[in-house]
């Protein structure tokens, strides 16, 4: 059991994350509160540092969760993420779990059946370049400092795969469980995909396996209700799909 800080927990991952966590002490924080959830800018970096004060990790979910004017990303995503990374500095905290994104790595293509874990950043939009950044922020902090964190570049993370690229990237919300229990004993600086044991993945396990990290459940389950991807469709040759293709900031 750990007292974990974990930010964006009103959020999509946060809200699947508080139902499995639960043999943890969760302090759980959101820019929008709610019941059990406190309010927390993680742009204020007293505010963050007040929240952390105590706890044995830190998982930061909170930040843009989509593509965003740039100024936007600039100020959540990376300026949020380097305020969490100096309170777990500053109070002793060894362990920053970090939701970065497949977009981070979103224009690297489909040209190897395994795509390391650990491959360079190449973002495909102004939110994934973010994602990029807290990444490197997380290896700055790592090298300076010693802390341990763990980079998450999770995929399509739903109750159930929804379009045909999900049967190679997404992520169960139990494996997301899964895969932050691994990340909250790793150490060092790590980039690992969240991805769940499907058929068709062409991302790594070996990233996953070095943390200890077992997926379970495979997208395969669902492949008959979805249509078979068309490998000339941009979507399926890279990293990031769609949103590979689309307009930088708001469309």
């Amino acid at each position: 059991m750990a007292v974990i800080l974990m930010t964006g927990a009103s959020g999509a991952l946060g809200t699947i994350l508080r139902e499995r966590l639960t043999q943890h002490t969760l302090r759980l924080t959101d820019l929008h509160p709610a019941d059990g959830v406190e309010a927390l800018d993680v742009t204020d970096g007293d505010a963050v540092e007040r929240a952390a004060r105590g706890v044995d990790a830190i998982v930061h979910l909170g930040g843009l969760a989509d593509e965003s004017p740039f100024d936007d990303v600039l100020e959540v995503n990376v300026r949020g993420t380097e305020r969490v990374l100096q309170a777990a500095y500053r109070l002793g905290i060894p362990r920053v779990v970090l939701a970065s994104s497949n977009h981070a790595a979103g224009l690297h293509e489909r040209t190897e059946a395994d795509l390391p874990d650990d491959v360079p950043p190449r973002p495909d939009t102004y939110y994934g370049w973010s994602k990029a950044a807290l990444e490197t922020l997380g290896r700055l902090y790592h090298d300076r400092h010693g802390l341990h964190v763990i980079c998450l570049r999770i995929g399509a993370c739903h109750d159930h795969p929804r379009n045909p690229r999900d049967l190679s990237v997404w992520l169960s919300p139990d494996d997301l469980a899964r895969l932050v229990e691994a990340a909250l004993t790793a150490t060092g600086w790590r980039l690992v995909w969240g991805v769940s044991a499907n058929s068709r993945r062409w991302w790594s396990t070996a990233g996953g396996e070095a943390i200890g990290y077992h997926p379970h459940d495979d997208a395969e389950k669902w492949a008959a209700d979805l249509s078979e991807p068309d490998p000339t469709a941009p979507e399926h040759r890279t990293v990031g799909g769609t949103m590979a293709t689309g307009p930088l900031g708001p469309g």
